[in-house]
């Protein structure tokens, strides 16, 4: 289900009480860590861009909580320290939020910063 919130604190006021808490941390992290990118809400969640290009997001979905780190490297880097997440591409999923490891996406984000900013299209 994609979101019609048309900011992230409205996104967040949606998501169901049970995953709020984590959906908050990821929201903190992501400002914390990610100096430099611009917040918004793309693609019905919240979305954190460099020089205008989606590089991290995250989503309360159905059955998981989301990130999305864009840069495939990077999450390949991360794969074998986040055991307790299913992983594709470039999206990490974690089934219960007590499951997330904010330590290691702490360092994933801020993996993402050092690595070369994405061409505009």
């Amino acid at each position: 289900m994609i979101s019609q919130a048309s900011d992230v604190p409205s996104y967040i006021a949606e998501v169901p009480a049970e995953r709020r808490r984590a959906i908050e941390q990821l929201r903190r992290l992501c400002r914390t860590v990610l100096k430099g990118y611009k917040e918004g809400m793309d693609y019905g969640m919240p979305c954190y861009k460099r020089d205008e290009v989606v590089e991290v997001a995250f989503a309360s979905q159905k059955q998981y909580i989301a990130l999305y780190i864009l840069k495939q490297d990077v999450v390949d880097e991360f794969r074998g320290t986040l055991t307790a997440a299913s992983i594709g591409k470039s999206c990490i999923r974690f089934k219960k939020p007590e499951s997330i490891d904010f330590g290691v996406v702490r360092r994933l984000l801020s993996r993402t910063v050092q690595s070369p900013a994405a061409p505009c299209a």
